[in-house]
Protein backbone atom coordinates (compact mmCIF):
# COMPACT_ATOMS: atom_id res chain seq x y z
CA UNK A 1 0.00 0.00 0.00
CA UNK A 2 1.10 3.51 -0.67
CA UNK A 3 2.30 6.65 1.60
CA UNK A 4 -0.40 8.20 0.49
CA UNK A 5 -2.99 5.37 1.79
CA UNK A 6 -1.77 5.19 4.99
CA UNK A 7 -1.33 9.35 5.76
CA UNK A 8 -4.76 9.49 4.89
CA UNK A 9 -6.02 6.34 7.36
CA UNK A 10 -3.88 7.69 9.89
CA UNK A 11 -5.43 11.36 9.59
CA UNK A 12 -9.18 10.16 9.48
CA UNK A 13 -8.30 8.06 13.08
CA UNK A 14 -7.04 10.52 14.26
CA UNK A 15 -9.51 12.92 13.26
CA UNK A 16 -12.17 10.19 15.15
CA UNK A 17 -9.95 10.45 18.42
CA UNK A 18 -10.21 14.45 18.48
CA UNK A 19 -13.23 14.54 17.63
CA UNK A 20 -14.74 11.83 20.84
CA UNK A 21 -14.63 14.09 23.25
CA UNK A 22 -15.85 17.28 21.16
CA UNK A 23 -19.16 14.84 20.31
CA UNK A 24 -19.69 13.74 24.02
CA UNK A 25 -19.73 17.39 25.45
CA UNK A 26 -22.19 18.32 22.43
CA UNK A 27 -24.36 15.65 23.25
CA UNK A 28 -24.62 16.78 26.42
CA UNK A 29 -25.35 20.13 25.65
CA UNK A 30 -28.38 19.02 23.60
CA UNK A 31 -30.32 17.51 26.31
CA UNK A 32 -29.49 20.27 28.48
CA UNK A 33 -30.44 23.25 25.38
CA UNK A 34 -32.93 21.00 23.96
CA UNK A 35 -35.18 21.33 28.30
CA UNK A 36 -34.35 24.60 27.29
CA UNK A 37 -31.77 25.51 29.44
CA UNK A 38 -28.49 27.21 27.98
CA UNK A 39 -25.49 25.33 28.87
CA UNK A 40 -22.51 27.18 28.56
CA UNK A 41 -20.67 25.42 31.18
CA UNK A 42 -19.63 22.20 29.01
CA UNK A 43 -15.54 23.07 29.07
CA UNK A 44 -15.78 23.12 32.99
CA UNK A 45 -17.83 20.01 32.63
CA UNK A 46 -15.03 18.51 30.33
CA UNK A 47 -12.64 19.18 32.84
CA UNK A 48 -13.83 17.86 35.70
CA UNK A 49 -14.30 14.30 33.85
CA UNK A 50 -10.54 14.68 33.15
CA UNK A 51 -9.30 15.11 36.18
CA UNK A 52 -11.62 12.80 38.30
CA UNK A 53 -11.13 10.18 35.77
CA UNK A 54 -7.42 10.84 36.22
CA UNK A 55 -7.51 11.02 39.74
CA UNK A 56 -9.77 8.06 40.57
CA UNK A 57 -7.42 5.92 38.42
CA UNK A 58 -4.34 7.35 39.94
CA UNK A 59 -5.48 5.88 42.93
CA UNK A 60 -7.08 2.71 41.90
CA UNK A 61 -5.10 2.16 39.00
CA UNK A 62 -8.71 0.88 37.40
CA UNK A 63 -9.63 3.42 34.45
CA UNK A 64 -13.49 1.97 34.36
CA UNK A 65 -13.74 3.31 38.14
CA UNK A 66 -12.53 6.23 36.80
CA UNK A 67 -15.20 6.55 33.83
CA UNK A 68 -17.58 6.33 36.99
CA UNK A 69 -15.90 8.59 38.74
CA UNK A 70 -16.15 11.42 35.92
CA UNK A 71 -19.47 10.78 35.66
CA UNK A 72 -20.88 11.30 38.71
CA UNK A 73 -18.79 14.23 39.26
CA UNK A 74 -20.22 15.28 35.97
CA UNK A 75 -23.58 14.56 36.90
CA UNK A 76 -23.09 16.93 40.28
CA UNK A 77 -21.63 20.10 38.07
CA UNK A 78 -24.67 19.63 35.87
CA UNK A 79 -27.02 19.24 38.87
CA UNK A 80 -24.99 22.59 40.17
CA UNK A 81 -26.18 24.36 36.96
CA UNK A 82 -29.80 23.51 37.23
CA UNK A 83 -29.87 24.68 41.16
CA UNK A 84 -29.10 27.84 39.65
CA UNK A 85 -30.57 28.04 36.93
CA UNK A 86 -34.04 26.50 37.23
CA UNK A 87 -34.22 26.93 41.14
CA UNK A 88 -32.71 30.24 41.73
CA UNK A 89 -33.12 31.69 38.17
CA UNK A 90 -29.84 32.73 37.99
CA UNK A 91 -29.20 34.40 34.59
CA UNK A 92 -27.71 30.92 32.72
CA UNK A 93 -24.63 32.64 30.52
CA UNK A 94 -23.45 33.70 34.05
CA UNK A 95 -24.00 30.39 35.91
CA UNK A 96 -22.11 28.49 33.07
CA UNK A 97 -18.91 31.02 32.89
CA UNK A 98 -18.82 30.89 36.98
CA UNK A 99 -18.72 27.10 36.88
CA UNK A 100 -15.78 27.10 34.17
CA UNK A 101 -14.02 29.65 36.42
CA UNK A 102 -14.25 27.24 39.50
CA UNK A 103 -13.55 23.92 37.31
CA UNK A 104 -10.48 25.79 36.03
CA UNK A 105 -9.03 26.69 39.31
CA UNK A 106 -10.20 23.76 41.42
CA UNK A 107 -8.65 21.28 38.71
CA UNK A 108 -5.71 23.07 38.41
CA UNK A 109 -5.20 23.13 42.20
CA UNK A 110 -6.20 19.48 43.43
CA UNK A 111 -3.61 18.24 39.99
CA UNK A 112 -0.70 19.83 42.29
CA UNK A 113 -2.45 17.91 45.23
CA UNK A 114 -3.10 14.64 43.49
CA UNK A 115 -0.51 14.35 40.99
CA UNK A 116 2.62 15.36 42.97
CA UNK A 117 2.76 19.27 42.70
CA UNK A 118 1.53 18.76 39.26
CA UNK A 119 4.40 16.47 37.56
CA UNK A 120 2.95 13.91 35.10
CA UNK A 121 1.95 10.84 35.78
CA UNK A 122 1.15 7.78 33.53
CA UNK A 123 -2.01 6.76 34.05
CA UNK A 124 -3.44 3.37 33.30
CA UNK A 125 -5.51 3.82 30.35
CA UNK A 126 -8.11 2.22 28.11
CA UNK A 127 -7.12 0.05 25.26
CA UNK A 128 -8.69 -0.17 22.02
CA UNK A 129 -10.98 -3.38 21.24
CA UNK A 130 -9.60 -5.46 18.12
CA UNK A 131 -13.28 -6.91 16.57
CA UNK A 132 -12.16 -10.22 15.17
CA UNK A 133 -12.42 -10.74 11.42
CA UNK A 134 -13.99 -6.69 11.05
CA UNK A 135 -10.85 -5.13 11.98
CA UNK A 136 -9.01 -6.81 8.81
CA UNK A 137 -11.63 -4.87 6.25
CA UNK A 138 -9.18 -2.57 4.29
CA UNK A 139 -9.59 1.19 5.28
CA UNK A 140 -12.52 0.82 7.40
CA UNK A 141 -11.75 -2.15 9.60
CA UNK A 142 -9.11 0.31 10.50
CA UNK A 143 -10.83 3.41 11.44
CA UNK A 144 -14.09 1.51 12.79
CA UNK A 145 -13.37 -1.96 14.14
CA UNK A 146 -10.05 -1.14 16.51
CA UNK A 147 -11.46 1.78 18.76
CA UNK A 148 -11.86 1.82 22.56
CA UNK A 149 -15.14 1.39 23.94
CA UNK A 150 -16.03 4.63 24.25
CA UNK A 151 -15.95 5.51 20.97
CA UNK A 152 -18.20 2.51 20.46
CA UNK A 153 -20.23 3.82 23.53
CA UNK A 154 -20.42 7.49 22.01
CA UNK A 155 -21.63 6.00 18.29
CA UNK A 156 -24.53 3.84 20.88
CA UNK A 157 -25.55 7.09 22.67
CA UNK A 158 -25.95 9.67 19.22
CA UNK A 159 -28.00 6.44 17.82
CA UNK A 160 -29.87 6.32 21.30
CA UNK A 161 -30.58 10.34 21.41
CA UNK A 162 -32.21 10.43 18.15
CA UNK A 163 -34.55 7.30 18.54
CA UNK A 164 -34.79 8.75 22.07
CA UNK A 165 -35.67 12.76 21.09
CA UNK A 166 -37.85 12.15 17.94
CA UNK A 167 -39.44 8.93 18.27
CA UNK A 168 -40.55 8.38 22.12
CA UNK A 169 -42.69 9.97 24.86
CA UNK A 170 -39.97 11.34 27.20
CA UNK A 171 -38.22 13.13 24.14
CA UNK A 172 -41.19 14.45 22.93
CA UNK A 173 -41.80 16.22 26.64
CA UNK A 174 -38.05 17.21 26.61
CA UNK A 175 -38.57 19.24 23.23
CA UNK A 176 -41.86 20.55 24.54
CA UNK A 177 -40.22 22.18 27.93
CA UNK A 178 -37.40 23.69 25.68
CA UNK A 179 -39.90 24.98 23.32
CA UNK A 180 -43.24 26.25 25.06
CA UNK A 181 -42.64 25.66 29.01
CA UNK A 182 -46.06 27.08 29.63
CA UNK A 183 -48.20 24.64 27.62
CA UNK A 184 -45.97 21.72 28.78
CA UNK A 185 -46.78 22.71 32.15
CA UNK A 186 -50.51 23.04 31.60
CA UNK A 187 -50.42 19.68 30.09
CA UNK A 188 -48.93 18.66 33.63
CA UNK A 189 -45.57 18.12 32.70
CA UNK A 190 -42.94 19.15 35.42
CA UNK A 191 -40.71 21.52 33.91
CA UNK A 192 -38.28 21.97 37.04
CA UNK A 193 -37.90 18.34 37.12
CA UNK A 194 -37.47 17.79 33.10
CA UNK A 195 -34.92 20.68 33.34
CA UNK A 196 -33.30 19.08 36.51
CA UNK A 197 -32.72 16.11 34.62
CA UNK A 198 -31.74 17.38 31.30
CA UNK A 199 -28.93 19.40 32.70
CA UNK A 200 -27.96 16.99 34.94
CA UNK A 201 -27.65 14.26 31.94
CA UNK A 202 -25.67 17.04 30.20
CA UNK A 203 -23.02 16.87 33.14
CA UNK A 204 -22.74 13.12 32.74
CA UNK A 205 -22.43 12.95 28.93
CA UNK A 206 -19.61 16.13 29.06
CA UNK A 207 -17.63 14.24 31.60
CA UNK A 208 -17.36 11.05 29.51
CA UNK A 209 -15.31 13.25 27.20
CA UNK A 210 -12.95 15.01 29.75
CA UNK A 211 -12.60 11.39 30.96
CA UNK A 212 -11.84 10.16 27.22
CA UNK A 213 -8.88 12.97 27.01
CA UNK A 214 -7.47 11.80 29.97
CA UNK A 215 -7.79 7.88 29.83
CA UNK A 216 -7.15 7.80 26.02
CA UNK A 217 -5.63 10.14 23.94
CA UNK A 218 -3.41 11.27 26.34
CA UNK A 219 -3.26 9.05 29.09
CA UNK A 220 -2.49 11.74 32.22
CA UNK A 221 -3.72 15.16 33.31
CA UNK A 222 -2.34 18.58 32.52
CA UNK A 223 -3.76 21.84 33.67
CA UNK A 224 -6.50 23.46 31.31
CA UNK A 225 -6.06 20.06 28.83
CA UNK A 226 -9.00 20.84 27.43
CA UNK A 227 -8.17 23.90 25.50
CA UNK A 228 -11.27 25.14 24.77
CA UNK A 229 -12.91 22.10 23.70
CA UNK A 230 -15.69 22.73 25.69
CA UNK A 231 -16.58 26.07 23.63
CA UNK A 232 -16.07 23.95 20.22
CA UNK A 233 -18.62 21.87 21.29
CA UNK A 234 -20.82 24.43 21.57
CA UNK A 235 -20.47 25.69 17.82
CA UNK A 236 -20.58 22.06 17.00
CA UNK A 237 -24.44 22.02 18.54
CA UNK A 238 -25.28 24.86 16.48
CA UNK A 239 -23.64 23.52 13.58
CA UNK A 240 -25.54 20.39 14.23
CA UNK A 241 -28.76 22.20 14.76
CA UNK A 242 -29.44 20.65 17.98
CA UNK A 243 -29.43 16.92 16.16
CA UNK A 244 -27.82 14.10 17.62
CA UNK A 245 -26.53 13.13 14.64
CA UNK A 246 -25.60 17.00 13.11
CA UNK A 247 -24.13 17.80 16.06
CA UNK A 248 -21.72 14.48 16.32
CA UNK A 249 -20.77 15.03 12.22
CA UNK A 250 -20.00 18.69 13.28
CA UNK A 251 -17.38 17.26 16.24
CA UNK A 252 -16.11 15.05 13.72
CA UNK A 253 -15.56 18.34 10.72
CA UNK A 254 -13.64 20.04 13.96
CA UNK A 255 -11.73 16.85 14.87
CA UNK A 256 -10.91 16.88 11.32
CA UNK A 257 -9.84 20.57 11.42
CA UNK A 258 -7.81 19.92 14.62
CA UNK A 259 -6.11 16.72 12.93
CA UNK A 260 -5.14 19.30 9.78
CA UNK A 261 -3.51 21.51 11.64
CA UNK A 262 -1.59 19.33 13.71
CA UNK A 263 0.06 17.36 10.75
CA UNK A 264 0.33 20.55 8.86
CA UNK A 265 2.68 21.56 11.35
CA UNK A 266 4.33 18.15 11.55
CA UNK A 267 5.02 18.34 7.90
CA UNK A 268 6.82 21.44 8.26
CA UNK A 269 4.79 24.25 6.22
CA UNK A 270 6.93 27.72 6.67
CA UNK A 271 3.88 28.81 8.15
CA UNK A 272 3.67 30.43 11.81
CA UNK A 273 2.48 27.61 14.42
CA UNK A 274 0.08 30.61 15.55
CA UNK A 275 -2.03 30.33 12.77
CA UNK A 276 -2.59 26.68 12.45
CA UNK A 277 -3.47 26.47 16.07
CA UNK A 278 -6.30 29.05 15.32
CA UNK A 279 -7.62 27.33 12.66
CA UNK A 280 -9.96 24.93 14.47
CA UNK A 281 -11.51 27.98 16.56
CA UNK A 282 -11.24 30.16 13.31
CA UNK A 283 -13.24 26.99 11.70
CA UNK A 284 -15.75 26.84 14.73
CA UNK A 285 -16.30 31.09 14.59
CA UNK A 286 -17.21 30.58 10.59
CA UNK A 287 -19.35 27.77 11.32
CA UNK A 288 -21.34 29.87 13.71
CA UNK A 289 -21.66 32.96 11.60
CA UNK A 290 -22.65 30.70 8.38
CA UNK A 291 -25.34 28.54 10.44
CA UNK A 292 -26.52 30.98 13.14
CA UNK A 293 -29.74 32.06 11.34
CA UNK A 294 -30.09 28.81 9.78
CA UNK A 295 -30.14 26.94 12.85
CA UNK A 296 -32.59 29.04 15.28
CA UNK A 297 -32.13 27.24 18.88
CA UNK A 298 -35.06 26.12 21.05
CA UNK A 299 -36.98 28.90 21.41
CA UNK A 300 -37.31 29.01 25.50
CA UNK A 301 -33.53 28.62 25.35
CA UNK A 302 -31.92 30.50 28.13
CA UNK A 303 -35.48 32.11 29.52
CA UNK A 304 -35.92 30.92 33.44
CA UNK A 305 -39.48 29.54 33.66
CA UNK A 306 -41.39 30.61 36.69
CA UNK A 307 -44.76 28.46 37.46
CA UNK A 308 -46.39 31.92 39.39
CA UNK A 309 -46.14 33.73 36.13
Amino acid sequence: MTNNYYFFTDYLAASIRLAVPIAFAALGGMYSERGGVLNIALEGMLLTGAFTSAAATFYSGNPWLGVLAAVIAGGMVGLLHAFLCVSLRVNQLVSGLAINLVASGLTSFSARLVFNNGSVQKLAGIKAIRIPGFANIPFIGELLFQQDILVYLLIFLITFSTYFLFHTSPGLTLRAVGEYPQAADTAGISVVKVRYLAVIASGCLASLGGAYLSLVQIKYFAEGMTAGKGFIAIAALIFGKWHPIGSGLASLLFGATEALQLRIQALGVNIPYQFLIMLPYAVALLALVGFMKKSPPPAALGIPYSQEK
